[in-house]
């Protein structure tokens, strides 16, 4: 059944869907009166609806039924990368969003070889949070991941103060043979907390960063023998939480 996020109720037991949303239920998956729909408000509550009212504007869905299950890791996980080339970031962000993340926080790091720029920020933002809405409605998720505007890595060490857990995806600490701290992460963390993970540019971070990354008490963590380029390391990661969560126990 197709799921739409859906800003505007218009009272405990009618959605009224408008925009992009509307085309797509109209023009192309050629819905009409007593349809059905999955519709999931800003709270990420979800309810069977049937449509009711189809006009040029908007389509107007009827609650038949609340849903009482939630599709979500229990626990919150901000993605932070440091700006990669090309479509990579749009990558990390349809894949990262099917796979429970509910954040994804780009940042500027020294090795970054694209640069943000400010003039084209609006539409890259807007972009960015379209495809998360897209692959969360096709993944049916509960919970529409945020996309923030793009950071400096001071401004990532500043706002990290606000999350439970904090890891850095280091690729020496791979080297080196660590593999207890992402485990271990896991095994602590409690349902409702939240975790980031920081995951450097194609470059990778600097010795300077990751020193930084240290004395703002993040732990760094090696992922096994294999090197994830970037945009697989996010992936792996969140692959290896829902094992954790959802099928371990």
């Amino acid at each position: 059944m197709q799921r739409y996020f859906v800003n505007q109720r218009a009272n405990d037991n009618r959605f009224v869907i408008g925009t992009e949303d509307h085309h797509h239920i109209v023009n192309v998956m050629r819905m009409q009166i007593g349809d059905q729909i999955v519709c999931v408000d800003s709270e990420g509550k979800s309810a069977v609806c049937k449509i009711a009212e189809i006009t040029d504007e908007q389509v107007v869905a009827v609650v038949v039924q609340w849903n009482e299950d939630l599709s979500e890791l229990p626990i919150s996980i901000t993605i932070a990368s440091g700006l990669p080339k090309g479509d990579k970031l749009e990558w990390i962000i349809q894949k990262g969003t099917e796979m429970g993340a509910h954040e994804f926080l780009p940042f500027s790091a020294a090795r970054s070889v694209v640069k943000w720029d400010e003039k084209k920020a609006a539409k890259k933002i807007e972009r960015w949070q379209k495809i998360a809405k897209e692959a969360a409605e096709q993944s049916h998720r509960s919970f529409l991941p945020e996309v923030v505007s793009p950071i400096t890595f001071k401004s990532l060490l500043k706002k990290s103060k606000d999350y439970h857990y904090k890891l850095v995806a280091y690729e020496e600490e791979s080297k080196n043979g660590e593999t207890t701290n992402f485990p271990f992460t896991l095994q602590q963390i409690k349902k409702g907390e939240s975790l980031l993970l920081v995951f450097g540019p194609e470059g990778g971070l600097t010795e300077d960063e990751v020193k930084l990354l240290r004395e703002n008490d993040f732990s760094l963590c090696g992922l096994g023998r294999v090197y994830f380029k970037n945009g697989n390391g996010p992936l792996y990661t969140l692959a290896a939480i829902s094992y954790h969560f959802e099928l371990m126990r």
